[in-house]
């Protein structure tokens, strides 16, 4: 059970001050720093206040304490709001010092909260956290069914804005199906916008739409710490997750700013800090100057569950489960042995075959040896992300398969939840023209550098019949462009085996997978200890002439098309290499040697059916690129690549033609 103080006694705790001590930190460093959000945390500082003084569970000396409660500040323009609480309850991780070098270099007070000690995630774009926090609570629930120890509550704070993203809607609809009953959703209705009223963009009745989505829902004064008390620990009743509307002013304490959208996202100024710390009656002039009796009330609560938190961790070092607890935590997988067993299976069985079934098998082995949580969204049996086992429910929380319905953008944010949580590596899949969908999360997952892993086939004109608006052109480019993740393009059995490894051993940074319909031949028979996709590019096919004349770099399902051309060019007595590079970042981190192996001074070419863009970086200025400049059609694949000049000899004519300029006339 969560620790809880009880009943609520705002003289003892001196709420009132307390909160305002939320108030005066966050309009001085947003003076301070010339910009920021003030209005939020002056207009939730008494939620907040009642949620840390009377139920959240933490200990501010180990902020990752695995059974600490989890807040998620959604809203996360009102970053101060969370950046004053880790202050005043005594976290290391946030010093006065970042306070006031709120939005500086090196602070660690950023301008939206960033993934540390204490902030549970990166927010900003909204709604995002909202449905990190569901992706928590689900972890929550799951690892409570194999560890019982693990029994904390999930908390979120959002604001208008955050309601307003489609994304809240997938997110809500999720959590309310799930009956994720540990998650409390806080709302900050303040009624107010950069722009203005609400009014101005929206007439839709907030709790009746959490209702529909079988949530337990509650209004309360966001003044009246009795009130917001009570509602709290009603809501900690319910058999379903809570939303609690709390109706706040902005900017609280603010003479003339209060409730309007001028205490939104500018400073107060100056003079109307000093008629704020008048109105609230606060005993100092000084920029963020807190009481010691009111900084000392707030450090109490810092230690309050210092006792809980020295027993949990006593009983489950006592545990027989504290060592499998420990490995699930830390997240290392010991996986050599299964990988060099696939590969092996692999390069004799050589299967031709779409490497999104191929995936699918492999995911199917490695379930008994990692703690998955995978799913898909709606199209499970195109990705061949299937349920290994039961399907995650209220009624079966054991279960390891979710079901995300057609919510692409809620399935990677959710997953982002998952991998902060700690305890699972949740897989998801879609198209990987979908990416379109998922891509603000997948953003946000390099950001963090979680072990998120995103299968997304169809990766190409490949897929052939159901034409332009299911075909990825642009996207290999698109998701490349994202730092820190890897974009991962396997060209056969064995690069899916490899590239599967690559995305397990990367603890710092999420995978994509992009997986083909069309079935692809085998291209190699090798299983050795070494995984030659590791180094992101490798020769695959050396050139077998004594002359060296071409080098064809091709990624997935244009590798086996790169061979045939090596095959075509042979047929003129000309050397070619064909050079694989399943993943360019990977291939971006190699020593310059290694590079240098595979920069023959050599006509380069690039093969890939989808935008040419950044294959330059590979070939130079003076290489070729075959790719597609322009949408796909709705046709079978073989004609689609025959119709695009995606083919053999249309390929080898084109660098024929290059090798051997016509003659000047």
């Amino acid at each position: 059970m969560i620790a809880r103080m009880h009943p609520l006694d705002s003289s003892k705790y001196a709420l009132p001050h307390m909160a305002n001590a939320i108030r005066i930190l966050a309009m001085d460093a947003v003076e301070q720093a010339g910009s920021g959000h003030p209005g939020m945390p002056m207009g939730m500082a008494d939620v907040a206040t009642v949620l840390f003084t009377h139920f959240f569970q933490q200990y501010a000396a180990d902020l990752s304490w695995p059974n600490r409660d989890r807040l998620v500040l959604s809203a996360g323009h009102g970053a101060l709001l969370l950046y004053a609480l880790l202050y005043l309850s005594g976290a290391p991780s946030m010093p006065l010092e970042a306070l006031c070098a709120f939005r500086q270099w090196g602070s660690h007070a950023p301008g939206h909260p960033e993934h540390g000690p204490g902030i549970e995630a990166t927010t900003g774009p909204l709604a995002q956290g909202l449905a990190n926090a569901v992706g928590m609570a689900l972890a929550e629930r799951a690892l409570h069914a194999e560890f019982s120890f693990i029994n904390h509550r999930t908390y979120a704070i959002v604001s208008d804005g955050c309601l307003m993203e489609g994304l809240s809607q997938e997110a809500i609809a999720l959590a309310g199906h799930w009956k994720l009953n540990r998650l409390i959703v806080l709302f900050d209705d303040n009624g107010i916008t950069i722009d203005g009223s609400t009014q101005l963009s929206s007439a839709e009745d907030t709790l009746l739409r959490f209702q529909a989505c079988q949530w337990a829902t509650f209004s309360v004064d966001g003044h009246d710490p009795q009130a917001i008390y009570e509602t709290i620990a009603k809501a900690q009743t319910q058999d379903r997750p809570s939303l609690i509307a709390c109706r706040t002013r902005i900017g609280y304490g603010s003479p003339k700013k209060e409730g309007t959208s001028h205490a939104h996202g500018a400073p107060l100024g100056m003079e109307e800090v000093r008629a704020t710390r008048a109105n609230l009656n606060w005993p100092s002039e000084t920029p963020f100057f807190i009481p010691d009796d009111i900084l000392q009330a707030w450090r109490n609560i810092g230690k309050a569950h210092h006792e809980t938190y020295k027993h949990w961790v006593a009983e489950v070092a006592k545990s027989d489960l504290a060592s499998a607890f420990a490995a699930r935590q830390n997240g290392v997988l010991q996986l050599d042995a299964v990988f060099a067993s696939l590969r092996k299976d692999l390069a004799i069985k050589r299967p031709h075959q779409a490497t999104r079934k191929t995936s699918g098998e492999i995911l199917k082995a490695l379930t008994p040896h990692v703690p998955f949580f995978s799913g898909s969204a709606d199209l499970g049996e195109s990705t061949q992300v299937l349920p290994q086992g039961p399907a995650f429910s209220s009624e079966c929380p054991e279960g390891r398969y979710l079901y995300y319905g057609v919510r692409e953008h809620a399935m990677a944010a959710i997953m982002n939840g998952i991998a902060l949580h700690q305890g699972f590596v949740p897989c998801g899949s879609t198209f990987l023209v979908f990416s379109d969908y998922a891509r603000p999360a997948m953003r946000l997952s390099a950001l963090m550098e979680q072990r998120v892993i995103y299968v997304m086939t169809h990766d190409s004109i490949g897929l052939g019949e159901d034409g332009p608006t299911h075909q990825p052109i642009e996207h290999l480019a698109s998701l490349r462009a994202i730092p820190n993740l890897l974009v991962l393009r396997p060209a056969d059995a064995l690069e899916v085996a490899e590239c599967w490894e690559l995305a397990l051993k990367a603890t710092k940074s999420p995978s994509v997978l992009c997986l083909s319909r069309q079935s692809l031949p085998a291209l190699r028979n090798d299983h050795g200890a070494t995984n030659l996709s590791e180094r992101g590019a490798y020769v695959l096919r050396p050139c077998s002439f004594a002359i060296h004349h071409v080098d064809l770099w091709a990624t997935g399902s244009e590798v086996a098309l790169a061979c045939e051309v090596q095959t075509l060019l042979a047929e003129k007595n000309l050397g070619a290499r064909v050079i694989s590079i399943p993943c360019w970042e990977r291939f971006a981190e190699q020593t310059e040697a290694y590079k240098k192996e595979l920069d023959a001074p050599v006509l380069k070419v690039a093969i890939e059916a989808a935008s040419p863009m950044g294959w330059e970086r590979i070939v130079g200025c003076q290489g070729l690129i075959f790719g597609l400049d322009h949408f796909g059609a709705s046709a079978p694949y073989a004609q689609l690549y025959t119709q695009f000049h995606l083919h053999p000899k249309a390929i080898t004519e084109k660098i024929c033609q290059h090798l051997t300029p016509s003659p000047v006339l």
